[in-house]
């Protein structure tokens, strides 16, 4: 009887070993990014056993996030994959309990192939089970081939890689202010330590002494709280008359720090310090901006403030554009103010809409004409800034502020096409109708006038092609001479517009290649306003004058 019910006893202790209910279930969840920091929608999140096998499955949200529930604790290995990437897996996960977050990272390719071991391994380090695997000096695993499955990058969640980004751009201009003419332009991004990135761009016309531009900077992403940058950029412009015979000099300090507080709000300030100097003196601003976001589930709530109205003609990056600069009485001016807006967006995986409201001061508007000019006669001196290689010129219009109304929505169309929409209200400097007048009398007569504005954009990907083109179309009165709410960030080109990028050459991860760009302005010379001067010189003021740009660009 006794033994009976030792015998008894020990069956239950190995029922109950062998049972899973002592267990207290688990979860996993976090974040499936790229190299750049970009979540990645409707990537597919796999949690596998030592052996490989698949445990659980699902996909990542609007925010790149996913959750894993109901899990038994033990060690695993997390997976994540999406199209265009390298599969990237966190071993030996060891889940506990309670909750465990991960974090994944996917890469490309090229972005892998930086990770290459600095030295060989040597003849006594451990052999591995995998078919085959990549490890780096450190002796740390870093590619393995998967029996019967793909190449995945292994991570251990040290930080992002080091990468090395370079672009080669050949292109031929006409009709662009201090811009026309042949252009070769290079940059750089190199990343020489984790979170560390250097920027580089030089941009020059090999047949002139003008135009050159150059471009140092640095960036440093401190992870979840933000990142900090600071970039340094000046454009020499001999050539440009009217300004004396140095022509025009321009220099830029930007400087700016993105701080993220947690999931629900971002805020980013900074401030860019202008220099621009010319034989009729030097003129210096501090001109600052800053942005803060609330974020809840799809809807984001935004104030901005600006004081630089951009460049559109700058080659370089947002962050080293120029402002735009023109001549007032005598003097070198800039194109400036106070911007401040608050608006309302929502977005979804296939639509997008905003709207917001906004407040304009904008000083020295900068106004631009085709010019030409009598036999004998030239530029004004002192009134005007004049680009012989473009024939066109710059002057200052009048200051004026604006209240105004902006909305847009965008929906993605079938063929990896987008559609988008805008409708803006506010005020523009217009220029009457007069038969024949002097220079100094048409600056004298223009004005400001309450006017509406229209857009709509189409752009997408040829089906069987790898060709990108966007087409646009933005109204506006045709008496106007400067654009509704200079200080838009994204706002289309005035007119009818068209852009193809043809990529004739690429690796196979797509990092690297060659495009044939082709881009048109105001393709069918809209909003012309001809003016006859007294001495017979023809000044044609536009919005936009029509140029083209095309070219080639290599990325490696």
């Amino acid at each position: 009887m006794k033994l009976n019910t030792q015998l008894a006893g020990l069956a239950m202790l190995l029922a109950l070993g062998s049972s899973p209910l002592w267990a207290v279930p688990v979860s996993v969840s976090g974040t499936v990014r790229d190299s750049a920091g970009v979540p990645q929608i409707g990537a597919t999140v796999q949690l596998l056993r030592s052996d490989l096998t698949v445990v659980a499955i699902t996909y990542t949200d609007s925010k790149g996030r996913f959750v894993l529930s109901s899990l038994f604790p033990g060690r695993y290995a997390l997976k994540a994959m999406d199209s265009s990437f390298l599969p990237s897996m966190r071993e030996n996960l060891r889940l506990r309990s309670g909750s465990t977050v991960v974090n994944l990272t996917l890469n490309t390719l090229y972005e892998v192939m930086q990770w290459l071991p600095a030295q060989p391994r040597s003849a006594n380090a451990r052999s591995d089970d995998w078919d085959w695997t990549l490890r780096s000096a450190a002796d740390r695993p870093l590619l393995r081939w998967l029996e019967n499955g793909p190449l995945v990058v292994v991570s251990d969640g040290s930080g992002t890689t080091p990468r090395l980004k370079a672009r080669l751009m050949a292109t031929g201009q006409a009709g662009t202010f201090g811009e026309s003419g042949q252009r070769f332009s290079t940059t750089v991004e190199d990343t020489p330590q984790n979170s560390r990135e250097l920027l580089a761009r030089v941009d020059f016309d090999p047949n002139t002494d003008a135009g050159m531009e150059s471009m140092l900077g640095f960036r440093q992403d401190l992870g979840y709280a933000g990142s900090v940058q600071s970039v340094a950029a000046i454009t020499i412009r001999p050539d440009i008359e009217g300004a004396g015979n140095q022509g025009v000099t321009e220099a830029v300090v930007s400087s700016r720090e993105a701080m993220h507080f947690g999931d629900s709000a971002d805020a980013e300030v900074g401030s860019t310090e202008a220099l621009g100097r010319a034989f009729t003196g030097t003129v210096s601003q501090a001109l600052p901006f800053a942005t803060v976001a609330w974020r809840r589930d799809s809807s984001t709530v935004r104030y901005r403030m600006a004081t630089m109205v951009q460049d559109p003609e700058s080659t370089g990056p947002q962050d080293a554009a120029m402002p735009r600069y023109s001549i007032r009485n005598g003097d070198l001016v800039l194109e400036h103010g106070m911007h401040q807006e608050i608006g309302w967006e929502r977005s979804t995986e296939t639509s997008e809409m905003a709207v917001l409201v906004y407040a304009d001061d904008v000083e020295n508007p900068a106004l631009e004409a085709s010019a030409h000019f009598a036999n004998g006669s030239g530029p004004a001196p002192g009134a005007m800034l004049f680009d012989p290689e473009s024939s066109l010129l710059r002057t200052a219009g009048p200051s004026y502020s604006s209240t105004g109304f902006q909305a847009s929505a965008q929906h993605n169309l079938p063929g990896n096409s987008l559609i988008r929409a805008s409708y803006t209200s506010g005020s523009a400097v217009v220029m009457p109708a007069l038969p024949q007048a002097e220079f100094t009398q048409l600056i004298a007569a223009e004005r400001t006038r309450r006017v509406q504005s229209y857009a709509l954009s189409l752009s997408g990907t040829l089906d069987g092609t790898s060709t990108r083109w966007q087409a646009s179309y933005r109204w506006q009165p045709d008496d106007t001479v400067t654009e509704i709410a200079p200080f838009t960030m994204d706002a289309l080109a005035p007119y009818l517009n068209l852009h193809i990028c043809q990529k004739i050459h690429r690796s196979r991860d797509g990092s690297s290649g060659i495009e044939a760009l082709v881009e048109v302005r105001n393709l069918l010379a809209q909003g012309y306003h001809p003016y006859l001067l007294g001495d017979g010189s023809i000044l044609i003021f536009a919005q936009d004058q029509r140029g083209l740009t095309g070219g080639l660009a290599f990325t490696f």
